[in-house]
C-alpha cells in the first residue's frame, strides 16, 4: 500500500504536469487565430497587406529577441514565477489586441509575443528539472498540446467571429480565457519557485554556449525546421491554388498538414526517448520531408493529400525532436535554460525570414516550384546539422 508521502508526491507531479500541458496549449492559439480573420481585420482597420503581415512576424521577432534574455530574468524570479507571469502577460496581450484600434492591435501582439517567448524557452528547462526519467513522454505531450492549440484556434476562430456580436475582436479575445485558466491551475507551483529557481546549485561559470558546436547544431536544426514550417504555414494554400485548387480545398490541405504535424510531434519524442543517439530518426524525418517536397514539385507522382500529410508529419516530428534535443543534450537545468534560449532565439529569427524569403522568391520568378526547391536545400542543411545534434553527447557550462 503506497504511503501518504508517495500519494502526495504523485498528486503534486500530476498537478505540475497538468499545468505544463495547459501552458503548452496556450503557446500557439494567439498566433494561429490571426490568419483565418486576417481579411476582416484588414477591412475593419484599413490595413495594408504588409502591415497585416507584421501580425505574424512580430511574435516571431519577439521570440527571437526575448529568448536570449529569458535565462537571465529567470534567475531572479524562478521558472514557476516566470511562467505565471507569462500566462498573465499573454492574457493581457490578447485582450489589448482585441481592441478595435491599430495601435492596440500591434501593442497587444508584441506583449503576447514576449509572453509566449518565455513559455517557449522555459518549458524544456522545467521538463529537464522535474521529469528527468520521462523526458520523451513529457516532451511528446507538451509539443503535441502546442499543435492541438494551434489547430483548434485555426479551426474555430471564424465560427466564433461569426457567432458573437463582437465579431473578430470577440473571437480573438476568447483566447485570453485559456491563458487565465492555465494561470489559475499554475498558481500552486509558485510555492516551489525558490526550490525550482536554481535547483542544480549556484550558478556555474563555464564556457560560452556560442563556442559549442553541439549547441549550434541543435540551434540550426531548430531554426531550419522553423523556417520550413512557417513557409508551409504561410504559402501552402497559395501554392495549391496556383496549380488550380480552389480556396476551400487549399485551406483544408493546410489543416491536414497541421493535424498530421500534431501526430508527428507526439510520436517522435517518444521514439527518440528510446535511444541515446537520434541520428537515424533525423534521417527518416528528412527523407519523408524530401519525398513530400518532390511530390509537391511533381504533382503527377501522387495525390496532394499524401504529400501534405508527409510534410506535416515530418515537420511536426522535427519540431518535437528539436524540443527533446534541448532537454537531452543539456547536462543540467541551468544548461537547458541557456541552450533553450539560444536555440529558440536563432530558431525563431530564422523562422521570421522564411515567409518573406519565399514570398519574395515567388514575386521575382512567379514559380512556386523554386520555393519548394529552396525548401529541399534547407532540408539538406537541416540533415547535416541534425546529424551533429543527434549524437549522444551533452552540452555543459
Amino acid at each position: 500500500m503506497p504511503s501518504a508521502t508517495s500519494v502526495s508526491s504523485r498528486a503534486k507531479d500530476g498537478l505540475l504536469a497538468t499545468g505544463i500541458l495547459l501552458i503548452a496549449f496556450n503557446l500557439r492559439p494567439a498566433i494561429a487565430a490571426i490568419g483565418p480573420v486576417a481579411g476582416t481585420i484588414r477591412e475593419t482597420l484599413d490595413l495594408s497587406n504588409s502591415a497585416l503581415g507584421l501580425l505574424t512576424t512580430l511574435p516571431l521577432l519577439a521570440f527571437g529577441s526575448v529568448s536570449l534574455l529569458t535565462p537571465v530574468i529567470t534567475r531572479r524570479f524562478g521558472i514557476p514565477g516566470m511562467l505565471a507571469g507569462a500566462m498573465g502577460l499573454l492574457a493581457l496581450g490578447v485582450a489589448i489586441r482585441s481592441i478595435p484600434w491599430v495601435a492596440a492591435l500591434f501593442a497587444g501582439t508584441v506583449l503576447l509575443g514576449i509572453a509566449i517567448a518565455f513559455g517557449n524557452v522555459l518549458l524544456p528547462s522545467l521538463v529537464k528539472q522535474s521529469f528527468s526519467k520521462k523526458f520523451g513522454l513529457m516532451t511528446s505531450l507538451y509539443s503535441g498540446m502546442m499543435g492541438v492549440g494551434a489547430a483548434l484556434a485555426a479551426g474555430i476562430t471564424v465560427p466564433l467571429a461569426e457567432g458573437n456580436p463582437w465579431g473578430w475582436q470577440g473571437a480573438l479575445a476568447v483566447w485570453s480565457l485559456p491563458a487565465l485558466l492555465a494561470l489559475v491551475v499554475w498558481l500552486p507551483q509558485l510555492s516551489r519557485s525558490r526550490q525550482l529557481l536554481t535547483a542544480d546549485g549556484p550558478r556555474k561559470k563555464g564556457k560560452y554556449l556560442g563556442r559549442s558546436r553541439l549547441a549550434w547544431n541543435v540551434a540550426l536544426f531548430m531554426g531550419l525546421q522553423s523556417f520550413a514550417f512557417y513557409v508551409v504555414l504561410a504559402w501552402l494554400p497559395d501554392m495549391l491554388q496556383g496549380r488550380g485548387a480552389n480556396a476551400v480545398f487549399s485551406g483544408w490541405m493546410l489543416s491536414l498538414s497541421q493535424a498530421t504535424g500534431v501526430l508527428g510531434s507526439l510520436i517522435t519524442p517518444l521514439w527518440a526517448g528510446k535511444r541515446s543517439d537520434q541520428r537515424s530518426i533525423i534521417m527518416v524525418l528528412v527523407a519523408l520531408e524530401t519525398i513530400a517536397l518532390l511530390g509537391l514539385i511533381f504533382p503527377a507522382l501522387g495525390p496532394v493529400q499524401l504529400w501534405v500529410s508527409l510534410i506535416g508529419s515530418s515537420l511536426g516530428g522535427a519540431f518535437g525532436l528539436a524540443l527533446y534535443l534541448i532537454v537531452v543534450r543539456s547536462a543540467d537545468t541551468e544548461t537547458a535554460t541557456r541552450l533553450s534560449g539560444m536555440v529558440q532565439a536563432i530558431g525563431y529569427l530564422l523562422a521570421a525570414t522564411g515567409p518573406l524569403v519565399a514570398g519574395s522568391l515567388f514575386d521575382l520568378t512567379g514559380d512556386w516550384r523554386l520555393v519548394l526547391l529552396l525548401l529541399l536545400v534547407v532540408a539538406g542543411i537541416k540533415l547535416y546539422s541534425g546529424l551533429g545534434a543527434a549524437r549522444a553527447e551533452v552540452v555543459s557550462v
